[in-house]
């Protein structure tokens, strides 16, 4: 497997980790912001740390049946692990501010899977493909994601995550941002802000 040495190499020779002050899709305003779309625009460099991925997941969950990854930023990351782990893979989209299972994609009754993501912070997404799961009389048998960007405090995830890299960057609420990260120009990177 990738080390986390080896990992954060490729996400810095693919610009995939950037620095400035961001609002993420949970809202929260953040110094750093992981884009894995520059990551998973270069294939050679984004297969390294997906196979690592696809062996931890391997290793840490015995029975997969599908694999679930809301679009926009899980469809690809969701694809190539699937690929790799020969498991069918789907996913959903936001119609109305919900996510939405479209293009005739179904889960299975009693199905076991597997919610895959690029980055989770908060895990509000995470969670929202969960309902669609227990909706569909399925079972989760975990969450996973190329970085873990989460923290104690504003995780809503209780289940293990398992990931390639787990960064620890600071994130902040609307009413406590640091004054340096104040003076500093917002994006809005997120597919969230899409209109």
């Amino acid at each position: 497997m990738l080390s986390l040495k080896n990992s954060l190499a490729v996400l810095r020779k693919t610009n995939a980790l950037l620095e400035g002050h961001f609002v993420l899709s949970s809202g929260l305003h953040s110094p750093s912001y992981v884009q894995c779309a520059k990551l998973l625009s270069n294939p050679s460099k984004a297969s390294k740390i997906c196979l690592s991925l696809s062996k931890k997941i391997k290793k840490n969950i015995k029975k997969i049946d599908l694999i679930l990854s809301p679009a926009m930023g899980g469809i690809i990351i969701g694809y190539e692990i699937g690929k790799l782990l020969k498991k069918e893979t789907i996913f959903c989209e936001r119609v109305s501010g919900k996510f939405t299972l479209r293009r005739g994609f179904n889960i299975k009754k009693n199905s076991k899977v597997l919610i895959l993501e690029d980055v989770i912070t908060t895990g509000k997404s995470s969670l929202e493909c969960a309902k669609l799961i227990k909706k569909s009389g399925a079972t989760l048998v975990g969450f996973a994601c190329i970085i873990d960007r989460s923290n104690k405090k504003n995780l809503k995830i209780k289940k293990k995550i398992i990931s390639q890299v787990k960064l620890n960057i600071q994130t902040y609420k609307k009413h406590n941002i640091p004054a340096k990260l104040k003076n500093i120009p917002i994006t809005k990177p997120g597919s969230r802000y899409l209109k």
